[in-house]
């Protein structure tokens, strides 16, 4: 990642549409060049309570492909957390399950977002899925939200007989900012040396507080959807100070962790063109020196959450064929194989 002091001129700078486009996966370039012709917009302060507004919660499927269960458990310091509880439950069982966190920049999105991705995962690792409706930033800075997480965690861990769950094959998961929150709590639990997860899922993560703020990926990355400037305003948010600063809270940035001891293995993916790409490679290759098996999936050509914007193209597919195949060996692999 590079340092340029030019960065926010070039932003701002006039966009050739065509090169631009040609940088784009074939399969994305409609969708890419709507982007480019919607309206700029900063995200900041005072437009975040209409980006909430904006974001819809798209419908459930039916319960027939994963019943959806709603409950507030206990949270940190007296906090009812709200969960979804996705899965076929059956007390006595020994299914896999996932701790999914949703995405939204630390500061938007709600659990309710993800509520028919989570579904899918149900089904499709005839697993039990419990999505976090973490609080957010601003008004809950860290370490609140990671408090959330992890209480998710120990919930799920404590409960993993009456929801019919392998603790062997408990994994952690996250889109986007979700990613990051993933990460976060996975490096929480190798510091706590408890019960830990068989896996961590990062898609597109948002790893490093220093992209957008102090650094400046080369042109055209970030380009498309999440940009450098709401980065650093996501993370400042969450922070309670300023992006890219000398010192910030310790656990809470991903990309600054002094070690990477002790994660299960992780599977990253992103997308060339993605904001997150150059901090997703760096923080592979310290869990590849770290000792942890790793498995990254740089996409050609693809934007941030381009699986979503345009989830039935072949590369979408084939991404998240990828990353689930992934998870469904690790779920599969001997019990002393996850353990180790």
């Amino acid at each position: 990642m590079t340092v340029d002091p030019e960065a926010d001129v070039a932003a701002t700078a006039p966009i050739n549409p065509e090169r631009l486009l040609s940088l784009v996966h074939p399969e994305l370039r409609e969708s890419a060049a709507a982007m480019i012709a919607a309206p700029k917009v900063s995200f900041d302060a005072a437009s975040l309570a209409a980006a909430r507004q904006g974001w819809p919660v798209p419908p459930e499927h039916p319960a027939t492909v994963a019943p959806v269960l709603r409950r507030a458990i206990p949270g940190a310091e007296g906090h009812a957390l709200g969960v979804e509880i996705i899965g076929q439950v059956t007390p006595g069982a020994a299914r896999p399950a996932i701790v999914h966190m949703h995405g939204g920049g630390m500061v938007s999105g709600r659990a309710a977002h993800g509520t028919p991705y989570c579904q899918e995962l149900a089904a499709h690792f005839d697993a039990i899925v419990v999505n976090v409706d973490y609080r957010r930033a601003p008004e809950t800075p860290y370490p609140g939200p990671a408090d959330d997480t992890l209480a998710a965690w120990r919930w799920l861990v404590g409960q993993a007989d009456a929801l019919g769950v392998d603790t062997s094959r408990i994994a952690l998961s996250g889109v986007s900012a979700g990613g990051g929150h993933a990460a976060i709590l996975a490096l929480r639990l190798a510091e706590i040396r408890g019960q830990q997860p068989c896996a961590l899922v990062l898609i597109y993560p948002m790893l490093d507080d220093r992209t957008g703020s102090t650094a400046h990926p080369a042109w055209p990355i970030g380009t498309f959807g999440w940009t450098g400037q709401a980065n650093a305003f996501g993370w400042s948010a969450f922070l309670g100070t300023p992006a890219g600063s000398a010192q910030v809270p310790t656990g809470a940035v991903p990309a600054r962790a002094e070690r990477l001891e002790g994660l299960p293995p992780t599977f990253i993916g992103v997308g060339s063109l993605d904001l997150f790409v150059e901090e997703n490679i760096a923080f592979a290759r310290g869990l590849v020196r770290a000792g942890a098996p790793v498995a990254l999936d740089v996409v050609p050509g693809a934007y941030h959450a381009f699986d979503f914007v345009v989830p039935d193209s072949r590369v979408s597919q084939r991404f998240r064929a990828g990353w689930q195949d992934w998870l469904a060996r690790v779920f599969a692999a001997p019990k002393q194989e996850r353990a180790a």
